[in-house]
């Protein structure tokens, strides 16, 4: 009798093993950034392969993507040990999901505004230069978006990010637009920090000075406008780090 391969079946063993490698590698991920191998060694790949119940390759899988990611390195005769935080990779999504999950920092936020007051604001000078119609129509999107939001119609988050999405977009500059994740991230710990503090979400005609501007080709003024934007956080966060002081 001809055995006949079984694609379905083997798609099926596919997913599985992708699925257990992403879930060792979330537990995995999880637990080295909030410190618990700063004290033990961390496992050997047998070990953790038995912990976790799973095959030898899943766990290399997982090991190998943790390792790309910045959080562990492969050593001659130490075996893989944990790297330190300066080594991550900060702009690596899960790595900052890791992060954020660890615990709530008021200076990991900071830090997050700084990067974008550094970047989203040329991003901005530059949409208002080079963004074709389409990307305008996106910026526009997004601030509508953000509008329905006020109105309990749409995801106050979601909004937000779309328009500082499209914006890095529309600069034309494929580095810029690597910062989505990055800003996306900032923004929802940005969003829950006001929202703590303030009791408001995002100033939605400050949005729309920054969307006019680009409409309008005045890159000084879109990049001043953007500026305006982040700095109304880091001027939120100095408040409180004078009055806790």
């Amino acid at each position: 009798m001809t055995n006949y391969p079984n694609p379905g079946a083997d798609e099926a063993r596919s997913l599985l093993g992708r699925n257990l490698t992403y879930g060792m590698l979330d537990s995995l991920g999880r637990a080295i950034v909030t410190g618990r191998y700063e004290q033990e060694a961390f496992p050997t790949e047998a070990e953790l392969a038995k912990q976790h119940g799973v095959s030898r390759s899943v766990t290399r899988e997982a090991v190998k993507m943790l390792t790309a990611k910045g959080l562990l390195s492969a050593r001659p005769r130490q075996g893989t040990v944990v790297q330190p935080q300066v080594s991550w990779n900060l702009f690596d999504t899960d790595v900052l999901r890791w992060l954020l999950e660890r615990q709530f920092s008021v200076d990991l936020l900071k830090q997050f505004s700084q990067l974008r007051v550094a970047i989203e604001p040329e991003a901005a000078a530059l949409a208002a230069r080079f963004g074709d119609e389409r990307d305008l129509a996106q910026i526009s999107a997004g601030l509508a978006r953000m509008e329905a939001a006020e109105r309990g119609d749409d995801d106050t988050l979601d909004a937000d990010i779309a328009f500082h999405v499209a914006i890095l977009r529309a600069s034309g500059n494929p580095f810029y637009a690597q910062f989505r994740d990055m800003v996306a991230t900032a923004l929802s710990t940005s969003i829950r920090f006001t929202n703590r503090i303030k009791g408001r979400t995002a100033n939605v005609a400050d949005h729309a000075a920054v969307r006019d501007a680009i409409e309008a080709r005045d890159p000084d003024a879109a990049r001043t406008a953007m500026r305006a934007l982040i700095g109304d956080v880091l001027d939120l966060i100095e408040h409180v780090e004078t009055t806790k002081g």
